[in-house]
């Protein structure tokens, strides 16, 4: 018996070193970056989503591109919030650089690479992977195979450093070495009663892998600078009035 709980721990101890390598750290060890996300988190390891980590988020159209643009910038805020510098690379990029700041972000504190090729555009998010001194990199890359995501993710697992690629109408979705794959789409926004405007931005977040995790379906809004699941209450009358005007 002390045998067998010998080469138990002996396994939860290399686990553990695992998980850490692949982003999955525990609150408890270094510091903990309090996304919001609430039970998004509870599908990965640990509970606690992957920073030092490569996560691929997948767009199947431009309006699907817009919402995935817009929770990668929730997501980058959070992890600027002690302060640094990011990347963000692209080949044709249509982010208008102002609108970060509604997402907790100062645009300056963003480089903004605009490149030729995809080709280019790969080298150069594993390099910038590679520079501990940068709190995330995005990059807007279509194709990406296994044998150049298991590189990328390589280059976190030493420099620690978070990585969001932003795949727009990959023309393949084979095994990638990412530690989650999402997908992100936009829904309408709830209205308050008797207030004008637009409401709060809302997205269908899709977790569809997650390494030594769970897939999984939410609905999640950015309210007051943070991430907020919706309320089952107001997504049924939401359903109500949109079948009232349909």
């Amino acid at each position: 018996m002390k045998q067998i709980a010998f080469k138990n721990d002996i396994f939860d101890s290399l686990q553990k070193q695992i998980f850490s390598l692949q982003g999955f750290t525990a609150p408890t060890q270094g510091k903990h970056v309090n996304f919001g996300l609430g039970p998004v988190e509870e599908c990965f390891p640990n509970r606690v989503f992957p920073t030092g980590a490569v996560h691929e988020l997948v767009s199947s159209s431009p309006t699907d591109a817009a919402a995935t643009t817009g929770f990668m910038a929730g997501v980058l805020g959070k992890l600027m919030q002690g302060g640094g510098l990011s990347l963000w690379i692209s080949q044709k990029r249509t982010l208008f650089p102002p609108a970060l700041k509604f997402f907790g972000i100062d645009p300056d504190r963003v480089i903004f690479i605009d490149v030729k090729s995809e080709k280019d555009l790969l080298w150069m998010t594993e390099e910038a992977l590679k520079c501990q001194a940068l709190s995330a990199v995005i990059a807007e890359i279509k194709d990406l195979d296994l044998t150049a995501s298991r590189r990328l993710q390589l280059a976190v697992e030493h420099s620690r450093v978070t990585g969001l690629l932003h795949r727009i109408n990959p023309r393949t979705l084979g095994n990638t070495a990412c530690s989650a794959r999402w997908k992100i789409t936009p829904v309408a926004s709830f209205l308050e009663q008797d207030m004008p405007g637009m409401g709060f931005f809302r997205w269908d977040v899709q977790l569809l892998k997650v390494r030594n995790g769970q897939s999984g379906q939410w609905q999640i809004q950015w309210t007051s600078g943070t991430f907020d699941q919706v309320e089952k209450q107001a997504q049924s009358v939401l359903d109500k009035d949109l079948l009232k005007t349909g």
